[in-house]
């Protein structure tokens, strides 16, 4: 009895233990997480105090060299790799589903689906993922290398606040930048399916009138929202992930967190895409 009862044991304990460790490594990732949520907040709300004091106060306001420094290097420089990827995005569009639509009698209607495409869904997201691998890895490594060249430590020593002067013309530039990105992905898309469309043999006009009744301003006004909140998480997760570089770590954290901040910035992306929709359309804003 003895025996089989330590046998039984044994086999429980056996078959308990990796549920045990899927147990601990999800409680773990649970508590990373949230941490790193608490802590990105934290930025979040002393990055908005920093924007609320330089609109109040002139002595911290934030300097306008910086800020458009930083719109050049997140959004200007992006403007070609946007225009190219809507381009070869609205063409794709436009003959991927041009054979279904021509079989129906219907092949102008490629100009609705496009239109509320591109300007709901495709115009933010698309530029958004641009940004977040063009200019979200770029400012996490800017600033992990200047953690582990101990400027931030400067910074500090010198009285003067890193957020203030380090992060929020970065959150700033992000936001804008990808707001007005967005507006011409949306054009560059539209036009792209419309010449596509006219090589295949639809009238120009009818395809530029249905995208006019295919799109009003709140699937415009829509759209630039997702953008601004797709702009603060890529700026938002790129300064807290690079400033939470560590000195001792070098290159190595480094690489770390810009690797982490493409990998967590499309995730919140995509997430925020998913609850915007859902918000959207559960109070009818989508007809």
């Amino acid at each position: 009895m003895r025996q089989s009862d330590s046998a039984s044991d044994w086999e429980i304990k056996t078959a308990i233990r990796p549920i045990a460790a899927l147990g601990r490594f999800t409680l773990g990732a649970g508590r990373r997480a949230f941490s790193m949520l608490g802590r990105m907040s934290l930025l979040f709300g002393e990055a908005l105090c920093c924007t609320a004091k330089g609109l109040i106060v002139p002595a911290q306001r934030i300097r306008r060299d910086a800020l458009m420094a930083q719109m050049v290097r997140v959004g200007v420089r992006a403007v070609p790799i946007v225009i190219l990827a809507q381009m070869a995005i609205g063409m794709i569009l436009t003959l991927q589903m041009f054979p279904k639509l021509d079989e129906f009698g219907q092949p102008e209607q490629l100009a609705t689906i496009n239109a509320i495409a591109g300007f709901r869904e495709l115009g933010p997201f698309l530029t958004a993922l641009v940004l977040c691998g063009f200019a979200g890895a770029s400012i996490a490594a800017e600033l992990g290398t200047m953690v582990t060249a101990e400027e931030i430590e400067a910074l500090q020593a010198s009285a003067l606040n890193p957020v203030r002067f380090l992060v929020v013309p970065r959150l700033l530039a992000t936001v804008i930048m990808t707001t007005m990105l967005t507006v011409i992905a949306d054009v560059v898309m539209i036009a792209s399916g419309m010449l596509t469309a006219v090589k295949l043999g639809i009238d120009s006009d009818i395809y530029f009138q249905l995208t006019l009744e295919a799109v009003d301003i709140m699937s415009f006004a829509t759209g630039l929202i997702k953008a601004a909140v797709f702009g603060l998480l890529i700026g938002l997760i790129a300064c807290f992930l690079g400033l939470s570089v560590k000195p001792w770590q070098g290159s190595q954290g480094v690489g770390r967190a810009t690797t982490n901040a493409v990998v967590y910035g499309i995730v919140a992306i995509i997430v925020a895409d998913a609850v915007f929709t859902l918000i959207f359309y559960s109070y009818g804003l989508f007809d």
